[in-house]
């Protein structure tokens, strides 16, 4: 067993924080600055099986905007994530505590921590000072400061070198958060999360393909949400690649960029849901009026 050493005690828990969506998970000791960092003791060791990161969660939980000392966060499902920050190390007093989607966090696990990423998420963390990776499982809320953009577990942490706040690489493995999620929520094949989604344009070839058929705007009150980054470029790229749907813009909202599809009618908007999940493997978001719906609703 690895032996840490906890220099920074846990500060203030989530009492102050005012948030939109109740049931965000505060318990697992997220100060409203951030949880004091975990420094560690270089040590070698032996880690759990990576199983665990495919494992079914208790709950699927992507959740509703929320604020911490006034600032908003927007979870989201990005399959797309990837981007570069400075991460911090998860105290070990936090160990056996309960995470936003019901789970108990395990400093010996790979495991980590996101602000808007959906829980559980897998995703590969590159150390940018000396190169090395680990895949974990993102099943936690935070880190509520703006300078870090995750957290990981002391395990995860040490595994790619890492002694405190370190700038890494954070990219979502696509078809492996698709996994858990699938093996969480009890389905055989991908699918959106039953609160947030939708739709695109799709007609059906001889040889069942389906293709995009570029939706016409028709200054309706629905909008699709594809992603968001808090990479300006990443956004446009995305846009650009997305514009075959229909009017794909870039909104900036607080710290996001987020890719849309605006001016739809309630029968594009379904359209265009469908087929960016379909076609593309997304999992997009469903506005009507700049509230969020459920794509059920149409």
């Amino acid at each position: 067993m690895k032996k840490l050493v906890s220099l920074i005690a846990l500060t203030a828990m989530l009492g102050a924080c005012v948030k939109t969506d109740n049931s965000t998970n505060t318990s697992g000791g997220y100060g409203s600055d951030g949880f004091g960092e975990e420094v560690l003791v270089a040590d070698t060791g032996t880690y759990l099986n990576d199983a665990y990161l495919l494992a079914a969660a208790p709950k699927y939980y992507v959740g509703n905007a929320y604020k911490v000392e006034n600032v908003q966060y927007i979870p989201t499902e990005d399959l797309t994530y990837n981007q570069t920050g400075i991460a911090g190390i998860v105290p070990a007093e936090l160990n056996g505590t309960k995470t936003s989607n019901g789970e108990i966090f395990d400093m010996n696990q790979m495991v980590a921590t996101s602000k808007t990423l959906p829980l559980p998420t897998i995703a590969r963390v590159t150390n940018l000072e000396n190169g090395q990776s680990v895949v974990v499982r993102i099943n936690n809320r935070g880190p509520f400061v703006n300078t870090r953009i995750l957290d990981m577990s002391p395990a995860a942490a040490q595994k790619i070198g890492m002694t405190g706040q370190t700038k890494v690489q954070v990219q979502v493995l696509p078809e492996q958060s698709m996994a858990v999620k699938n093996a969480t929520i009890g389905a055989a094949t991908p699918a959106v999360a039953p609160s947030q989604y939708q739709e695109t344009t799709v007609t059906t070839t001889t040889t069942t393909t389906t293709e995009t058929v570029p939706a016409t705007t028709s200054g309706g009150e629905y909008s699709v949400q594809l992603a968001a980054f808090y990479a300006e470029d990443s956004a446009n790229n995305l846009a650009a690649r997305m514009r075959s749907y229909g009017d794909a813009v870039v909104v900036k909202e607080g710290d996001l960029y987020k890719v849309r599809i605006i001016d739809l009618s309630a029968q594009q908007a379904r359209q265009v849901y469908d087929a960016l999940r379909d076609n593309e493997g997304m999992a997009p978001g469903l506005l009507k009026n700049g509230r969020w719906v459920n794509a059920n609703s149409i």
